[in-house]
């Protein structure tokens, strides 16, 4: 198997961060490691973002209450829209720490408040804790939006890697229980199949950003070995409709095994006559958002779906 990239070189030191982090072996080793990884890309807030962290209480819907950072730019309107972020982390890990650098990045680019959804991780907690989690947060959030300070009826939803996954679940969600409308959805290198057979996973089966072995246990763990499995909340790419959904914004990296699931996704999504915009990042890895500042092409992308939030959350 040929595992020479031609990758671009603002992803160097994107990939030597996610070295070091692979050197966990333990769970909790694996987590805190992917916390360092995402301090790794991090810069200064910018002057004026208030920032705080609350819990949002679902009212009965589970037994814990959902962790939340919100993220207010100073240059934000009187009750300016929101998005709703949901980090990635293969479904195992990620915290608010690790999508800190991402959801503040939104937040400035966007002039939105971003709340940082800290969904429940596997396999602890296996499909559907995390997607009820995110539903559940979207639906607090439009429902409280005068607490908050935003305006409940321009909500989006952002997600990257298996964020991408639970931000296309929410959609869903939102859409088949007559929900919250959403204005706008923006899936980053999203992770949409549990059945690993596009040819991406064979061609980019060992890139420097993401291995198809990787995403294998990864997807056993969120399911806790049930697969495949046939429920399109827990692998969106296998919803038999994908009709009346927010306009979206598909967005992967060339040199990605999941880039066939966004492809896929997209195509999909125009063909149910559902609004799609898709992007291919060029030379690019799994995980380039965290790349922003390491080189004006990785910057350039971040600024794509930022773009397009932002014309569905201000026309």
């Amino acid at each position: 198997m040929n595992t020479t990239f031609d990758i671009h070189p603002d992803m160097e030191r994107l990939i030597a961060s996610k070295l070091e982090a692979a050197q966990a072996s333990s769970l909790a080793g694996l987590r805190s490691a992917w916390d360092s990884y995402g301090a790794s890309t991090q810069h200064a807030y910018p002057a004026g973002m208030a920032v705080y962290d609350t819990m949002l209480d679902i009212d009965g819907m589970r037994s814990t209450l959902i962790p939340i950072r919100v993220y207010r730019p100073s240059h934000a309107d009187i009750n300016p829209p929101c998005v709703v972020y949901l980090h990635g982390g293969a479904f195992v890990k990620g915290s608010l720490t690790s999508g800190d650098s991402i959801a503040w990045g939104i937040s400035d680019y966007v002039a939105a408040v971003v709340v940082s959804v800290d969904y429940r991780l596997a396999p602890e907690h296996p499909f559907p804790a995390a997607p009820e989690d995110c539903y559940a947060a979207l639906c607090h959030i439009a429902s409280h939006g005068s607490t908050l300070g935003i305006d409940p009826g321009r909500i989006a939803v952002w997600g990257d890697s298996a964020g991408g996954n639970l931000a296309a679940a929410t959609c869903l969600m939102a859409r088949d229980r007559d929900g919250p409308k959403i204005a706008a959805q923006a899936l980053n290198y999203p992770c949409l199949t549990d059945e690993l057979t596009a040819p991406a996973y064979t061609r980019y089966a060992e890139s420097p950003g993401l291995r198809t072995a990787s995403m294998e246990e990864c997807w056993d763990a969120y399911l806790a070995g049930d697969r495949p499995t046939v429920n399109a909340y827990a692998a969106p790419l296998k919803a038999r409709d994908l009709s009346f959904l927010p306009p979206a914004h598909v967005h992967v990296a060339e040199i990605d095994p999941l880039s066939d699931d966004g492809r896929i996704y997209a195509e999909r999504l125009r063909l149910a006559g559902s609004p799609v915009v898709f992007a291919c990042a060029a030379r690019m890895i799994h995980g380039f958002l965290r790349a922003r500042f390491f080189g004006p092409a990785a910057a350039a992308e971040f600024a794509r779906p930022c773009a397009f939030l932002r014309q569905h959350l201000y026309q």
